[in-house]
């Protein structure tokens, strides 16, 4: 059973990784991402959100089943602190094969609350 705040931490994590989508126009090419600046930035900032979110839910559930969630905390802290050397192809890939992941796990452990 989640607590209220596991619950609402989820819940931000979820609508980060919608708010991806949006900033993509659903759409996965990556030469127009590249060629956004404000794009790459959109998601590079729901990406903070994302991390420091799981570095909250962390702290109050550790084992929380979420693949690879101290690995998204490392590229939260990476996106935030080496934001001069972030590699834009290791963030798309992020997108492309993590977030679906990511997404699924959360609404899985959202909907084992109802």
């Amino acid at each position: 059973m989640s607590t209220l705040q596991e619950k609402k931490l989820l819940i931000d994590i979820l609508n980060a990784v919608n708010s991806i989508d949006e900033h993509l126009e659903s759409k996965r090419v990556f030469e127009e991402y590249l060629s956004n600046k404000t794009k790459r930035r959109a998601v590079e900032r729901e990406l903070e959100i994302i991390g420091e979110a799981m570095t909250k839910l962390l702290k109050i559930n550790p084992s929380i089943s979420i693949s690879y969630s101290r690995l998204i905390v490392d590229l939260r802290n990476k996106v935030i602190h080496a934001y001069d050397n972030i590699d834009d192809i290791l963030i798309w890939k992020v997108i492309m094969k993590d977030i679906p992941v990511l997404k699924s796990e959360v609404e899985k452990l959202l909907s084992d609350e109802n």
